[in-house]
């Protein structure tokens, strides 16, 4: 797994994450496809403590939230690290109400989406 896509310490300690292999048992898929999904942008994985982990609020009924992956691509694009952009997934915004991954998990995406290309001009 290429550090470049895995953040560092952008995710608050109090936000419940799963190990890679949980991940891949989630998702039913093999542990190698789980990496994969990382690398491609369609999840964002975070070390601690040495452990390759993904924030469970990323993963819904077998598959990973609707919604995420573009909103990754999207502000990657626009110039934003996975540290910022996993800091705005999991940033309080009162006009959701609630966080943009909250958002994202209610599929209210298109809403998430927009203001997301809206800080990628």
């Amino acid at each position: 797994m290429s550090e470049k896509t895995v953040a560092s310490t952008a995710l608050a300690d109090d936000v419940k994450a799963l190990p890679i292999d949980d991940v891949a048992q989630r998702l039913g898929v093999a542990v190698s496809r789980a990496h994969q999904l990382v690398r491609d942008g369609h999840l964002l994985a975070v070390r601690r403590d040495g452990v390759l982990v993904v924030p469970e609020a990323f993963l819904g009924d077998g598959a990973v939230v609707k919604g995420l992956p573009g909103t990754i691509t999207v502000l990657r694009d626009g110039g934003y690290t996975d540290e910022e952009i996993l800091r705005w997934l999991f940033a309080e915004d009162p006009s959701l109400p609630g966080t943009p991954v909250d958002a994202l998990r209610s599929n209210r995406g298109r809403e998430v989406k927009r203001r997301a290309q809206a800080m990628a001009l």
